[in-house]
């Protein structure tokens, strides 16, 4: 019950900064791409869907080794795009390709004033930088099991993302070791202040250290609806692991609900649909059972796909 409270209190926030129920989907999609053409994460899908009890939205699952057809026809029927956590290369595997085709259909939608937004996390937000930098300029930390507090920067109070969470919860986002890490490479504060696309790009709202190297932590595009965290904000609600950088506090798992309610509430600004209801029936992951993994992985739940 209090978290179906909270869930609905947060995401109504959200939705009062965004607009009227009259001008919102109140029903989006957001594909989730995998990160091979067989396996997701439940976490990821939660993250989003719990976020709020009768705005809840619809999550599918996508694979990454469809056609560029096929990835334009299903842009239009969506209305958000969640690049997850994982291990691909950026540049040469599948998933880099797929998230590529999204993206530009993202910019050339945005630019045209159809709204649709997209979310990167720890992957995700290197995937991101990959793909505007149009080169990869990672570099390696020592950040695979930590929780950090965020390092925010002075744009972090008047950006979209931050600006409407609560005092409270910004100030233990700042103090408090509450962000779970997870992650060998990072987008260094250096490498990111020297490219000149990176920081037409983005704004930095948070950055984070692993004693030795600063990197970016969070970030959202200037002009169009793009975030992106290192961190993973859906771990502490739907990630029952007992492992270091594992955080399940009051505060970790606010935050958790909102970041998630916050893209949800972007993602309601989209106004794409599918063409007929069978169509959206048939891809919603409600279709498939994630498997629990009893200890045998880092995950407490798996989908898996023929």
């Amino acid at each position: 019950m209090l978290r179906a409270l909270l869930c609905a209190c947060l995401l109504a926030a959200h939705l009062c900064a965004a607009g009227t129920s009259r001008t919102l989907n109140l029903r989006p999609v957001i594909v989730n791409l995998t990160k091979c053409s067989m396996v997701i994460t439940r976490c990821n899908r939660k993250c989003l869907e719990g976020t709020s009890q009768n705005l809840a939205p619809t999550s599918i699952w996508m694979r990454i080794n469809l056609t560029e057809t096929d990835y334009r026809n299903i842009f239009f029927s969506i209305n958000g795009l969640l690049l997850p956590g994982g291990n691909v290369d950026l540049e040469t595997s599948q998933f880099s390709r797929a998230s590529r085709i999204f993206y530009d259909l993202a910019l050339r939608a945005n630019k045209a004033g159809d709204f649709f937004p997209i979310w990167g996390t720890c992957q995700g937000l290197q995937q991101l930088s990959v793909l505007t930098a149009d080169q990869n300029l990672l570099t390696d930390t020592d950040t695979e099991a930590v929780a950090l507090p965020l390092n925010l920067t002075p744009a972090a109070e008047s950006s979209r993302l931050f600006r409407n969470f609560p005092k409270d919860l910004m100030q233990n986002l700042a103090e408090e070791n509450i962000t779970s890490n997870f992650h060998r490479w990072s987008l260094s504060v250096q490498n990111f202040s020297q490219s000149a696309l990176l920081k037409r790009f983005y704004k930095v709202l948070s950055t984070n250290s692993d004693g030795e190297k600063e990197f970016i932590s969070t970030m959202e595009a200037h002009r169009y609806p793009f975030y992106a965290v290192q961190w993973h904000p859906e771990k502490s609600s739907f990630e029952w692991t007992d492992k270091p950088g594992m955080v399940h506090s009051t505060a970790a798992v606010r935050a958790s609900f909102y970041t998630g309610g916050f893209f949800v509430s972007e993602a309601m600004k989209s106004h794409h649909r599918f063409s007929r209801p069978r169509q959206e029936e048939e891809a919603l992951i409600y279709n498939f059972a994630p498997v629990y993994i009893r200890g045998r992985a880092a995950f407490v739940q798996i989908y898996y796909f023929d």
